[in-house]
């Protein structure tokens, strides 16, 4: 007989999972060019020797251990283990820089690092460091053996354990000053992986595939203890095999990011633009007809050009997947349109760190795609006074760690957590229009919402990012990263070469094409969110630069202060 009863915490989430579902496949492990796969049973085994190891590291119930290290199987097994001993973990980036990471680590107060090579180890000191890559020094796979931890007080640490106790310490990006540690508890895990099946049809059949960093809050929750809670298979890739994996390994449900679908799209419109005028107006009326039926339109050519069309396009995804889920940042809703009309779902939802990645979801059977979806079961939405959406209910943390008075700030006296973004509800589901933060008031008074204006100039198949500025402006201004590839395809159809970044930018070509596209963007605006001015920027943003955060968003302070002498121009008449 199946076990639902909800688990006390993630350690006997697993094990209720391992009892309901010992021959099935848990995890597909790449090896060489083909993956492993390993059953709930064997998996658990591999934990409780996990646990062995780092009951020989000296962590106990209640303490911290850092993993920093990119997506992989060791990484899952490493926080499934400390979860069955009532350890807390501390996820770093592997991305982050030695000061950064030495901050959390202090922060924390972690005794133990776990890490994936000594590239890793050498950011951290003042604590133990252990590594899991093979050919690295101190490897984790030389502890465990000298442990006393036998099999029956493993199975009785984990029920231990409470639901109120904390299981880990996620620490924000820190768009500003330093981040924050978020504590989370085995409840904010459970409560929602057994609340979500109301929203998400997931079944214990489905084949998840896990790619995006595991130290942030949406693929650790939704891409590593969700699959797990139900029963899944959770398939790791990484960037570089993603395409491949996903018609090799069929995946049912892929989570992504927003950056990641915009590739998708816009490597499929370049390979159009370079096929025979027929085959570009074929796909220009596959992808009319098929957005005109979902709007409910009359649509008479869209089946057959759905069979011409789109089922090539959906070939690229593997032959089951039922649908992307996108997080970590808002899906413009160009984008979201381009893979409806070709009847690949896309699932936008809404939620923090602070409310465990999930707090509302698009359910399939009524995906709104201008909407982050309804309240999932178990937390409760509203919108404040001033328009900020705040969320109650057993996903939001327990506060922030050493942090009282931010705790304070961030969570009213009546539970309620504040969010910072600004949304409207239609219905019961909730639209995002942005920031609290990040609203522009214009010197003459105007509050412009940055996130719909920088999305409508990002239709532009040109255009790669925006950062829109207006704050005590007469106007608002853009600093524009083009799409430099899609920028230097159309050059080389003009007979021009050149490729290089910087250069490109400095083109009056350029400067004219995206101008145009700007200028159509304006077409679209009130007067007052019009961008009058934009200065082109002849680098992509990126996390090593500080621009963007480890998930991708990005980082206003910075690109303000590092384009300072570019905004100032745009200010002068003339420019």
């Amino acid at each position: 007989m199946i076990d639902t009863t909800t688990p006390k915490s993630l350690g006997a989430m697993l094990r209720r999972s391992v009892r309901n579902y010992p021959d099935k496949v848990s995890h597909m492990i790449p090896e060489g060019k083909d993956h492993r796969s390993m059953t709930y049973s064997e998996f658990f085994e591999c934990a409780y020797s996990r646990a062995k190891a780092l009951d020989e590291l000296g962590l106990k119930r209640g303490d911290r251990v850092v993993i920093m290290g990119e997506t992989g199987f060791e990484w899952a097994l490493t926080d499934w283990a400390a979860q069955t001993l009532g350890v807390v973990t501390v996820p770093i980036y592997p991305t982050l820089p030695p000061d950064q990471a030495q901050y959390i680590a202090n922060d924390c107060g972690a005794s133990v690092a776990i890490c994936s090579d000594d590239k890793q180890v050498a950011k951290l000191s003042g604590i133990k460091l252990v590594t899991w890559e093979a050919g690295q020094s101190n490897p984790i796979s030389e502890f465990g053996a000298n442990s006393t931890l036998d099999r029956q007080q493993w199975e009785a640490n984990i029920d231990l354990v409470e639901p109120s106790e904390l299981a880990t310490l996620i620490y924000t990006s820190g768009t500003t000053g330093q981040p924050k540690g978020v504590m989370l508890a085995h409840r904010n895990f459970t409560q929602l992986s057994d609340n979500i099946r109301d929203t998400l049809p997931i079944e214990n059949t489905d084949l998840f595939l896990s790619w995006l960093p595991l130290s942030h809050v949406f693929e650790r929750y939704a891409g590593h203890v969700l699959p797990m809670a139900v029963g899944a298979t959770v398939a790791y890739t990484n960037v570089a095999s993603l395409a491949t994996d996903m018609q090799k390994l069929n995946p049912s449900i892929v989570l992504c990011v927003p950056r990641m679908l915009e590739s998708i799209r816009a490597r499929v419109i370049e390979n159009v633009s370079k096929q025979p005028p027929i085959r570009q107006k074929l796909f220009a009326l596959a992808q009319s007809q098929g957005m005109t039926k979902v709007k409910g339109g009359f649509a008479p050519l869209a089946g057959v050009l759905d069979k011409l069309v789109g089922a090539k396009i959906r070939e690229r995804t593997g032959s089951r997947l039922k649908f992307f889920v996108s997080g970590g940042a808002a899906l413009p809703p160009h984008v979201t349109e381009f893979f409806l009309a070709f009847n690949i779902t896309v699932l936008q939802g809404y939620g923090l760190t602070e409310t465990t990645a999930a707090s509302s979801l698009n359910p399939p059977h009524d995906n709104r795609p201008e909407t982050v979806g309804p309240a999932i079961k178990g937390v409760e939405m509203k919108i404040a006074a001033d328009g900020e959406i705040l969320i109650k209910g057993d996903s939001v943390m327990l506060g922030y760690y050493n942090l009282p008075d931010a705790t304070r700030e961030a969570i009213d006296a009546d539970g309620w957590f504040h969010t910072g973004d600004i949304g409207v509800f239609d219905g019961p589901y909730l639209k995002i229009t942005d920031r609290k933060k990040d609203l522009l008031v214009l010197g003459n008074g105007k509050n412009v919402a940055p996130q719909p204006v920088e999305n409508k100039l990002k239709e532009s198949d040109f255009i790669s990012e925006v950062v829109l500025l207006g704050d005590g402006m007469e106007y608002c201004c853009a600093l524009i990263v083009p799409e430099f590839d899609r920028i230097s395809a159309w050059l080389a159809t003009q007979g021009v070469t050149e490729k290089h970044p910087s250069a490109l930018v400095t083109r009056d070509d350029v400067k004219a094409l995206i101008k145009k596209e700007v200028d159509a963007a304006n077409k679209q605006l009130a007067d007052f969110e019009k961008v009058k001015r934009h200065v082109l920027v002849g680098k992509a943003f990126s996390v090593d630069d500080g621009e963007l955060t480890p998930s991708l968003k990005v980082r206003r302070k910075v690109v303000k202060e590092k384009y300072a002498t570019e905004i100032s121009s745009m200010q002068r008449p003339g420019v």
